[in-house]
C-alpha cells in the first residue's frame, strides 16, 4: 500500500501531549511520509476538539473526531487502528479492531486479567490481524546494541536480566482526578508490578522468550505504601482528601522470575518515592559480560586486559563505555536513523517503534513484538497482583503460544525500511 491509513484513540498525554511536537506519538505518525492520519478519537470531547483544531491549523489537515472508539475500528477508510489510552481498555479497542479487520498497535501496560491475554491471542489467531505491541524500550540504542552483543557471543552464555521502571511519577498521580490521569484509579485499587513492560520486553528478547523459551514463575512482594499519603499532605495540604486516603499500591514493587532455560529475572516498580532521575535498572549477566544501564557500562571479559588475574580492586569502576562499542555493534537502523535528522521524543525509540509497526503493516512482515509477547509481557501484572496479595506465593506464568515456542525460532535483528 502506499500509505497507511490510521486511526489513533487516546489523546492524552502519551498519544496527543496537548500539541507538544515530538511528545505525543500521534506528532510522531504524522511526520512519516507513508502515513496519513485519518481520524482521532478520546472518550474526552475536549480532547478531540483540540487534536482537530491542531491538526487543520498547524499542518492544514481536515482529520475525523470522534468520543467513540466503535466508530473508529469500523471506519472503512482507515487500515490500522493506534491505541494510546487508558491502561484497562487497550484490550477491549485490539479487540474490536482485529475483529472489524484493522490492524493494531497498541500501547504498552499490565493485564488485568489473565482472560484478557487469552482473548488477544484468541481474537488474533482467528482474525490474522496484523498485531503489534508498541514496546518503545525494545528499540532503545543501549539495549540494541546490547542484544546485538549477546547474540554474538560477546557475554557469553546469558544467566541472569534485571529490570524496571524507576520513575517519580507522584505529580502525575496525586492530580490525576484534575488532569486527568488513569494512573490514580489504578493506584488505588491495585497493588501489583503495574508497568512491566518497558525492561521485560528487552529482556525476554535477550532470553528468546517464545522463541525457545518462556517464563514459567513467579513471585511478587510489595513493601508498604507512604509515598503518595507523605507528597500529598506537604503538596496539597495535610487536610487533603488524597494526603488521608488509603492507596493499595506499595511504593517498591519487587518480581522474580524464572525461565524454562534456567535464567531468571527481577523486575522493580518504583513511581512514588522521590528519585533523582528515571532509572530502568536495566542489568544483562552472562558467564563472559555484562551490562549496566545506570553506569552505562559494559564489560567484556575477553576484550579486559590481564582478564584472569586481574586485581578488580587496583582499577577504576567502568562507567559510560557502551559507546565505545557502537561502531561495531550498533544496529544498522540507529546508525541510519543519526545520518537522517529524523527527530522524535524520548531520543528516537517512539519513530523507531511505530516505523517498525507501519513498516510491518505495509508490508506484510512479520510482528516484532507480536501478540505471544503481549500476552506473556502484560499478563505479569495480574500474576504479580495474585502473588502480592499471597504474600508473595510462587504462581505459574501461562505458556499462551501453546507449545509452539518450543520449536519456534528466535529472531533475526529486527529491521525495517528507513
Amino acid at each position: 500500500m502506499d500509505k497507511l491509513r490510521i486511526g489513533v484513540v487516546g489523546l492524552g498525554q502519551r498519544g496527543y501531549a496537548s500539541g507538544a511536537e515530538y511528545c505525543g506519538l500521534i506528532h510522531v505518525l504524522n511526520d512519516m511520509d507513508s502515513v496519513e492520519i485519518i481520524s482521532v478519537c478520546d472518550e474526552l470531547p475536549d480532547r478531540v476538539e483540540s487534536a482537530v483544531k491542531f491538526f487543520k491549523d498547524k499542518h492544514n489537515l481536515t482529520i475525523k473526531g470522534t468520543t467513540d472508539y466503535k466508530e473508529v475500528v469500523n471506519d472503512p477508510d482507515i487500515d490500522a487502528v493506534c491505541i494510546f489510552c487508558s491502561w484497562e481498555m487497550h484490550v477491549p479497542i485490539a479487540l474490536a479492531a482485529m475483529r472489524a479487520g484493522k490492524a493494531v498497535g497498541m500501547e504498552v501496560g499490565g493485564a488485568y486479567s489473565l482472560h484478557d491475554c487469552y482473548e488477544l491471542v484468541r481474537v488474533q489467531e482467528e482474525t490474522g490481524a496484523p498485531f503489534m505491541m508498541l514496546e518503545n524500550a525494545c528499540y532503545d540504542r543501549n539495549e540494541m546494541t546490547v542484544m546485538n552483543m549477546v547474540r554474538q557471543g560477546l557475554f557469553g552464555e546469558i544467566v541472569h536480566c534485571s529490570g524496571g521502571y524507576g520513575h517519580d511519577l507522584r505529580a502525575e498521580i496525586s492530580l490525576g482526578d484534575e488532569m486527568p490521569h488513569y494512573r490514580l484509579r489504578n493506584y488505588r485499587t491495585r497493588n501489583c508490578e503495574n508497568y512491566p513492560t518497558h525492561q521485560l520486553g528487552p529482556i525476554c528478547k535477550i532470553l528468546n522468550i517464545n522463541r525457545g523459551n518462556r517464563m514459567v514463575a513467579l513471585s511478587s512482594f510489595a513493601s508498604k505504601a507512604r509515598g503518595l499519603n507523605d507528597y500529598n499532605a506537604r503538596i496539597l495540604g495535610k487536610d487533603h482528601p488524597r494526603a488521608k486516603e488509603h492507596f493499595a499500591q506499595g511504593d517498591i514493587v519487587t518480581t522474580n522470575i524464572r525461565c524454562a532455560g534456567g535464567e531468571t529475572i527481577t523486575l522493580v516498580l518504583d513511581t512514588t518515592l522521590p528519585r533523582p532521575y528515571f532509572s530502568t535498572y536495566y542489568n544483562v549477566r552472562g558467564t563472559r559480560g555484562m551490562f549496566s544501564a545506570d553506569t552505562k557500562s559494559v564489560v567484556v571479559e575477553d576484550k579486559m586486559p590481564d582478564k584472569v588475574e586481574l586485581d578488580w580492586e587496583e582499577h577504576e569502576p567502568i562507567k559510560d563505555n557502551v559507546k565505545d562499542y557502537y561502531d561495531e555493534y550498533l544496529p544498522d537502523i540507529w546508525k541510519e536513523y543519526d545520518k537522517s535528522g529524523i527527530k522524535a521524543g524520548h531520543g528516537g525509540i517512539d519513530w523507531h517503534v511505530l516505523n517498525a509497526f507501519v513498516d510491518m503493516v505495509r508490508f506484510n512482515k512479520p510482528s516484532p513484538v507480536d501478540v505471544y509477547d503481549a500476552a506473556a509481557w502484560m499478563c505479569v501484572t495480574t500474576l504479580s497482583e495474585a502473588s502480592v496479595s499471597m504474600g508473595g506465593a510462587v504462581v505459574e506464568v501461562p505458556d499462551f503460544t501453546g507449545g509452539k515456542w518450543v520449536k519456534v525460532e528466535p529472531q533475526e535483528e529486527w529491521k525495517y525500511s528507513l
